[in-house]
């Protein structure tokens, strides 16, 4: 996760006086590390607005000045910053009067004054403040403050994009076949239940991800949080901080208080991908957290209620996981509410994969605009016919490929595509011996491993499983050679 302005080092506990302006940027370090976005600091106090300028820009932020509010105005109009710090005292006009038009603009603003008037500040806030800070300047309490304005922005960036996908790809998407508009229905009406949780179920590259964001699109949720993680990325204590924080001081590494995934994801949705890999000391506390929706963070005694809605996946079988003993029988039947299953490319109409090849393609031309126009009917028999043992991720891969290699022609055409997809499909060549599955496994990851140029982190994203796990795989099938030498 990013780290915000308290992860600065230093004199954090520096003032500014505003009414001196005395205050230089070498009394205070700027905010550390991986912060990226954009402030715009709108004061008339020309030496106030060079310390923060400077204390910022030390940052990855981006920064913007104005010594007036229509000057304040205009630069929120054509930049759109992502927070502003806006003075109270205009020399032009009142800052709640710039307040009220940025906010009516979509700005998330916080006010500085120095007077300390709480009525003021009341009125303020009612006005749509997101928040209101007195002169001079407190920086261990503005790096709070701007780091939570960040975070606040980042959300309702990846909320604004979710929605376009959204409106570009409804869940009519899934197919036109009764068996696919039934299970488009299934989730739609699944939706609505918006405190239920999900267990979405298929084989990897199935689309679990895509049917999780629409179902927290559909939900009265929608406008919440849609936050996602995949358990098999992270392990222990790592883990344990992304879904639940920690406290400062809690771990070696907590050099500052860190808030956790589901409080992140509070009036939204959080999804869990891969939930069969989840580390079993993490499961009971899971098990806690949708049973009391409280938990706390690591290192705290405050328990934090929280209103979630959780949504899980998994490509394996987790009844047997269960009988395994690697997985809770308690957890189990608690995800195990509404689970919904995503069937494999090879178990859809031929009409289903056609409108989704169809619709890959559209996609990828609006991305990559250089390329054929439209499939020939002959590549789109091959695409619908092949087996597609790595399902939508797959097929996703293969056209991207073929646009690539087609280059400018009107039509993709079955000489564009991979020769195992002109291949006769399901026929013994020549009296040989059918492959096992491992075999065909085997030859899917090196076909995989060969397109993505030996790149493990690639791979493993597009066969849909974690690192760890193809590296056991690359040694048991002897691929590990495969990228470091010539194939």
């Amino acid at each position: 996760m990013d780290q915000g302005p308290a992860s600065a080092a230093g004199n954090t506990s520096a003032a500014v006086d505003a009414s001196a302006g005395t205050a230089s940027v070498s009394d205070v370090e700027g905010v550390g590390g991986s912060v990226t976005g954009s402030i715009l600091l709108v004061d008339d106090d020309a030496a106030l607005l060079g310390t923060l300028g400077r204390y910022f820009e030390r940052s990855n932020l981006e920064v913007l000045r104005a010594l007036t509010g229509r000057e304040g105005a205009e630069l929120y109009e054509s930049h759109r910053p992502d927070v502003v710090l806006l003075d109270l005292d205009l020399p032009d006009t009142s800052g709640l009067a710039v307040l009220q038009h940025l906010r009516g603009n979509g700005a998330t603003v916080i006010m500085l004054t120095g007077h300390g008037d709480i009525a003021t500040a009341v009125e303020a806030v009612k006005a749509g403040a997101e928040n209101f800070l007195p002169k001079p300047v407190d920086f261990n309490h503005l790096e709070a403050v701007v780091e939570r304005a960040l975070e606040k922005a980042r959300l309702k960036r990846a909320q604004a994009y979710q929605s376009s996908v959204g409106q570009e790809v409804p869940l009519e998407a899934l197919g036109g076949s009764p068996k696919m508009r039934a299970l488009a229905a299934d989730i739609e009406r699944l939706a609505q239940a918006d405190r239920t949780t999900v267990l979405l179920l298929g084989e990897s590259g199935t689309g679990k991800g895509w049917v999780a964001e629409r179902i927290h699109r559909l939900s009265a949720r929608g406008t919440g949080p849609f936050v996602e993680i995949n358990c098999a990325t992270l392990t222990g204590t790592f883990l344990e901080s992304e879904l639940f924080g920690h406290e400062k001081g809690a771990f070696t590494d907590a050099k500052t208080m860190k808030r956790g995934l589901f409080e992140i994801a509070d009036r939204g949705t959080l999804f869990l991908d891969e939930i069969a890999e989840l580390d079993l000391n993490l499961q009971p506390k899971l098990l806690k957290v949708l049973e009391s929706r409280t938990f706390r963070r690591i290192g705290a005694t405050r328990e934090i209620e929280v209103d979630v809605r959780l949504i899980t996946a998994t490509n394996r079988n987790l009844q047997q996981a269960v009988a395994e003993k690697n997985f809770r029988e308690d957890l189990f039947y608690r995800l195990n509410v509404m689970p919904i299953e995503l069937p494999p490319l090879r178990k859809r109409s031929r009409s289903d994969v056609a409108e989704l090849a169809e619709r890959m393609f559209a996609e990828l031309r609006r991305e990559f605009p250089r390329g054929p126009e439209r499939m020939s009917p002959e590549a789109l028999a091959l695409l619908v016919q092949y087996e597609w043992r790595g399902n939508v991720r797959e097929l996703r891969n293969v056209l991207e490929r073929a646009r690539i290699v087609a280059g400018d022609v009107t039509a993709l055409e079955p000489s564009n595509l991979p020769a195992e997809l002109r291949a006769p499909s399901g026929v013994d060549r020549a009296g040989e011996t059918l492959p096992t599955m491992k075999e065909l496994e085997r030859r899917h990851m090196e076909r995989v491993l060969v397109h993505c140029g030996g790149n493990r982190t690639r791979a493993a994203e597009v066969l849909g499983v974690s690192r760890a796990t193809l590296h056991t795989k690359m040694k048991k099938y002897g691929l590990e050679r495969i990228g470091l030498e010539a194939v």
